[in-house]
């Protein structure tokens, strides 16, 4: 067993390099894992400088001097931050207030039409059965309630966190963009000279996050805009509240449209009940999920992430449970980052080696 891990270790650390890049990916989770919270606001504005720089490069491609693109794509940064923080943040909250308040009647109509499938469908449903789940809905409402009252006594802290980072986070995102290069030298100065293998990493990364990043912005978008107008085309109540959660539901793939659907269909079933209206919502809704899987995603994200959906599943629950929702968000992101390590670490060969589990040459993250 001994030989074995001094073989192991041989094998994948004896390159510099590789310990190297080993100590550079330590030094920087356990950064994000002891400080994530009091950095949350750098890392949050290092996130969306990040994305803005594309936009300010693909200025400057078009012969704009730097100083110039930086300026415009921050005033139109700060304009699409004020009018999401006076216009959707106010229609969000007034949504979310009205949709509690006529929880109770969605309550009454939907006990009402529950125990008519008893009636309807005696040899499938017991009165017992929906007295249990109604039961155990008032349950759930009760302890939804019980959280919404701790959020409001925390609200005038969380509303004091949320001015600060109004503030902190437009002025760190502007010095980010303006000072890029100045920002990388001297966090090159860290580094020790001898990391051509932490270089090939970072710029396969780089491509591919950075592009990444930036098509799911472009995603949740329009899937919130195509969503809201197809809702409010239909009249269905809280528009804005249902698309402005299936467009942020984008990030979880896979799971994200699934868990959307629950809301929406609860909504549809009390405004109309089992109708035609309902059903032409459900359709409406589905064909906007398939246009975004098969259509929307590999245009966005052509060749960007070349990843197995095992691994892309793996990597939202790994990382979600680690980070939470930032976890979630950036699940793929790191997974790319997982991948590229693993492709370019050095791999000694022995004259033991065993045959390929596989026969076919590709990688898992191509499969």
């Amino acid at each position: 067993m001994i030989d074995y891990l001094r073989s192991l270790l041989h094998r994948y650390l004896s390159d510099p390099q590789a310990i190297i890049l080993a100590l550079l990916l330590v030094v920087g989770f356990t950064i994000i894992w002891l400080a994530g919270d009091t950095l949350a606001p750098v890392l949050a504005s290092l996130v969306i400088a990040y994305v803005l720089d594309g936009a300010v490069e693909r200025l400057h491609v078009w012969k704009i001097p730097r100083v110039i693109a930086l300026n415009i794509v921050f005033i139109v940064f700060l304009a699409a931050l004020f009018l999401v923080l006076f216009k959707l943040v106010p229609l969000l909250s007034q949504q979310v207030t009205q949709l509690f308040k006529e929880l109770p009647n969605m309550m009454a109509n939907g006990q009402q039409l529950l125990m008519q499938l008893p009636e309807r469908y005696p040899n499938f449903i017991s009165e017992s059965q929906v007295q249990d789940l109604l039961g155990t809905i008032k349950d759930e409402l009760a302890s939804l309630g019980q959280r919404v009252v701790s959020y409001s006594l925390a609200s005038v802290i969380g509303l004091i966190t949320i001015m600060v980072y109004v503030i902190l986070v437009p002025l760190l995102i502007y010095f980010f963009l303006k000072d890029k290069r100045k920002i990388l030298r001297w966090m090159a100065g860290f580094l020790p000279d001898n990391r051509a293998l932490a270089d090939r990493v970072w710029y396969e990364v780089n491509q591919k996050i950075g592009s990444y990043m930036r098509g799911k912005l472009l995603e949740i978008l329009i899937v919130w805009f195509v969503t809201y107008i197809t809702f409010a085309l239909f009249g269905l109540q809280f528009s804005m509240l249902l698309s402005f959660m299936v467009g942020l539901s984008v990030i979880i793939p896979y799971v994200g449209a699934a868990v959307a659907t629950i809301p929406i269909a609860f909504i549809a079933f009390f405004q109309w009940g089992v109708d035609a209206q309902f059903a032409y919502v459900m359709i409406a809704y589905a064909i906007i999920q398939f246009i975004d899987g098969n259509i929307l995603v590999p245009l966005l994200f052509s060749e960007i992430v070349n990843l197995h959906p095992v691994a892309i599943i793996t990597a939202v629950l790994v990382f979600g449970g680690i980070w939470g929702i930032w976890g979630v968000f950036f699940a793929i992101p790191l997974a790319t980052l997982v991948n590229a390590v693993i492709k370019a670490w050095p791999k000694g060969r022995s004259n033991a080696e065993s045959r390929p589990l596989v026969d076919s040459d590709q990688s898992f993250s191509e499969a």
